[in-house]
């Protein structure tokens, strides 16, 4: 008897082990029903057919999600994914629902699932939360990995603070963030209203299966051409690093910055606190108080970023090209201008012309809108939240960007700048925002701004 059961043991080993998955995978969906899943928020219909989770969007219910019934912190999840367009949908993960955030809403993390021609499939959106954190307005290549109207393969690498995407192979989104570590795995059927366009359309989710363990020798190796954007403040990754950037203020001291008009740095009007760079309320006068800072290196070619929170009606800028001898007298100092604005309620929205003195425009010159999308949404996140700020000088040729949204391409020195120059307030200074070099200025204009996570590299 005792000979017998060992051997029946060892026959049942192998069996166990791999119904856990193979090489350590585990299903999340037997194929069967909703076993180990829950829904929550929105009453979209979901259904088992055919191995496949089928989801159902319905009129007039708020996003739904079936979530897993465990957390999970680092893993590797694979999933195939088949939406009907026009219909959206997502792959929650470290999602959170609690009663103390919006009465149990669902936020966290979402993977894409965009079937529109804006191509967002795979990008990093923070639901009910920070809004987009990696849309793929610079990843040509991972926009065009989804397909919409038939199966497609997921592959979402959440370890440590790095989150990457794929589809079908191709990397979509290389996400550093430390916002949440862990979570329910959930799958989103979007609210529709209405729309009878939407309405009864399907997406179909099947081979959900997850790692948890072994990780490090399971991650695939990112994509160099894809950009590793981080929101962990005030650092640098090694792939930062690695790629020339540098932190151009350190989130603690006032290193590297002098007053624009000072040999030091300004005494009053600017704070630091907790990581943070503030500029002072003092009445919205233009640099009256602590007065502008600028950088004590020049730059000529450059990759800025950083990010900046406004308070209700600010106003201040990130100018760059900067000559500090240009005005020494009253008011600011003299550069090309990313504009930082409360375009609601500050007056200065309505001044210039067409809006070029609205949020991220290059002011009094270019107005700002949302090139990337080909719209006049700018994807401001709003007053009290942080944005992200993004300028690229390449010899003559620049852009700004906000929230990894293009909204404002210009080539200076030409024919067209300098025209744009002769009927603005810069038409006073000669060859206004075409010196070789420059430094960069944060501006004093009298609001409370904050900034921090301010970064450059240099080309």
């Amino acid at each position: 008897m005792r000979k017998t059961f060992i051997i029946v043991a060892l026959f049942l080993i192998p069996v166990i082990v791999y119904s856990q998955g193979d090489n350590g995978w585990i299903d999340l969906f037997n194929g069967k029903d909703l076993d180990g899943w829950k829904q929550l928020n929105g009453n979209a219909e979901y259904v088992v057919d055919n191995n496949e989770i089928i989801g159902v969007s319905v009129p007039k219910e708020p996003n739904s999600f079936l979530c897993t019934e465990k957390d999970y912190g680092d893993f590797i999840l694979e999933l195939d994914v088949n939406v009907e367009p026009p219909l959206n949908s997502g792959i929650q993960f470290r999602s959170l629902s609690v009663d103390n955030y919006m009465k149990g809403r669902v936020h966290g993390y979402q993977c894409e699932i965009d079937p529109s021609n804006r191509a967002w499939s795979g990008g990093i959106y923070d639901e009910a939360r920070r809004d987009w954190l990696y849309n793929l307005a610079r990843n040509e290549k991972g926009s065009a990995a989804f397909k919409p109207g038939e199966w497609n393969t997921y592959r979402i690498e959440a370890i440590g603070n790095h989150i990457r995407t794929w589809i079908n192979g191709v990397m979509c989104a290389n996400l550093v963030d430390n916002e949440t570590a862990s979570g329910f795995i959930a799958l989103q059927v979007h609210g529709v209203g209405d729309d009878p366009e939407k309405i009864g359309k399907k997406v179909r989710w099947r081979n959900i299966r997850i790692k948890t363990s072994d990780l490090e020798a399971s991650r695939l190796a990112p994509d160099p051409d894809v950009s590793e954007i981080n929101f962990v403040p005030n650092t640098l990754t090694e792939t930062e690093k690695r790629l020339g950037w540098r932190l151009l203020w350190d989130g603690k001291t006032t290193d590297g910055w002098r007053g624009a008009k000072l040999d030091h740095f300004p005494e009053n009007g600017w704070q630091i606190e907790d990581g943070v760079l503030i500029v002072q309320e003092s009445g919205g006068g233009e640099s009256e108080n602590g007065g502008d800072i600028v950088t004590i290196d020049k730059f000529s070619n450059f990759e800025l970023e950083l990010e900046f929170m406004l308070t209700e009606g600010a106003n201040s800028g990130i100018k760059y090209f900067v000559d500090p001898q240009l005005n020494k007298g009253t008011g600011s100092g003299i550069g090309l201008e990313y504009q930082l604005l409360d375009d609601r309620a500050h007056p200065d929205a309505k001044e210039g012309v067409g809006g070029n003195r609205t949020l991220a425009s290059l002011y009094d010159l270019i107005p700002a809108v949302n090139l990337s999308e080909g719209n006049n949404n700018k994807r401001f996140y709003g007053i009290g939240r942080w944005n992200k700020a993004r300028i690229v000088v390449k010899d003559n040729h620049i852009e700004h960007w906000l929230n990894n949204i293009k909204v404002v391409e210009y080539e200076r020195s030409t024919q067209i700048y300098r025209a744009l120059v002769a009927k603005s307030k810069y038409k006073v200074w000669p060859d206004f925002g075409e010196s070789p070099s420059g430094h960069i200025l944060l501006q004093d204009h009298g609001n409370t701004v904050r900034f921090r996570s301010v970064k450059i590299r240099e080309f």
